[in-house]
């Protein structure tokens, strides 16, 4: 028994570090540049957009003291936002950079932390370039059963995700984009994903926030969700919506559990169901060696 769950345990580990590999020693962290804004640290240019950003040299300084930074007369919201996104469509018109073929036509907010005056904002399929934090909203499903056991609803992402398709999911998730309050886009998730009424998905309950930075081909991610308990009715079944979803499970807590270390499962939705185990006890300190890693693996600052 011992083995089994040491195996689960290591495995659940090295999804923690893999979705944490930005801090991990040989990662491209010490040969990033800040990505400073109006004074502010706001994310990590990897050296080789760097390289791309200095050929654009009206909206980019030339690289300064591990830096890259905006030109001085770009000095407000707007003129920031207008001036990158200028560039943004260069570089998706020539094709130079690979992520940017997924556009999404969707901003995201730019700033150094969460509660701080947004300084611009930035397509979202081009964050990764710049590092820029990136937040979202997770909705945790559940019920009880006849017993009184806890049951969670996994949902199953469609083929035509762009990201991830076909692996397993939260029962709702979606980013936060520009101008859209973090209540306002779990409403939108849950309707749009799982056609959840908005009576029901307003008492979900704000319980955690979830935070890592991973690295990969197509830049840096740092990104933090906020975690929403939602307690369903015995009775109701998410359905189908907006296509982003192929289908809803209802699992036990330990099939779920089982499921998190396998390769079937998103990776940062699975770190979001291991906080939903720890908070819900179905993960001890007295009986998992890694408790400690896991907790602190769940919530790196950003």
């Amino acid at each position: 028994m011992l083995e089994i769950m040491t195996t689960w345990s290591e495995k659940m580990l090295q999804v923690l570090r893999r979705m944490n590999n930005f801090y991990s020693p040989g990662s491209s962290r010490t040969t990033c540049l800040r990505f400073e804004v109006g004074g502010e640290q706001v994310g990590w240019v990897p050296s080789k957009v760097a390289s791309i950003l200095s050929t654009f040299p009206e909206v980019f300084n030339p690289p300064q003291g591990g830096a890259i930074t905006l030109c001085q007369n770009l000095d407000s919201y707007g003129r920031r936002s207008e001036a990158v996104d200028s560039v943004l469509q260069s570089l998706r018109r020539e094709g130079l950079l690979t992520v940017l073929k997924g556009w999404r036509d969707e901003k995201y907010e730019v700033m150094p932390r969460f509660c701080d005056t947004p300084l611009m904002c930035m397509e979202r399929s081009a964050t990764s370039l710049f590092g820029v934090k990136r937040y979202g909203v997770h909705i945790n499903g559940y019920c009880q059963d006849e017993h009184g056991e806890l049951r969670m609803w996994v949902g199953r992402r469609s083929m035509t995700k762009q990201t991830y398709p076909g692996k397993l999911d939260n029962l709702a998730a979606g980013g936060l984009a520009a101008g859209i309050s973090v209540k306002n886009t779990l409403i939108k998730e849950c309707e749009e994903e799982a056609c959840i009424p908005e009576d029901i998905a307003e008492t979900a309950r704000p319980v955690s926030t979830v935070s890592y930075t991973y690295e990969d081909e197509e830049g840096v991610f740092p990104e933090s969700q906020f975690v929403f308990d939602l307690e369903l009715p015995p009775e109701f079944k998410p359905k189908i919506g907006d296509g982003e979803v192929q289908d809803f499970y209802l699992y036990s807590m330990d099939k779920v559990k089982e499921l998190l270390i396998s390769d079937d499962f998103k990776p940062n939705c699975a770190m979001v169901v291991l906080d939903f185990l720890i908070r819900h006890s179905y993960i001890q300190p007295d009986t998992e060696p890694y408790y400690q890693e896991f907790v602190a693996g769940l919530h790196h600052t950003l």
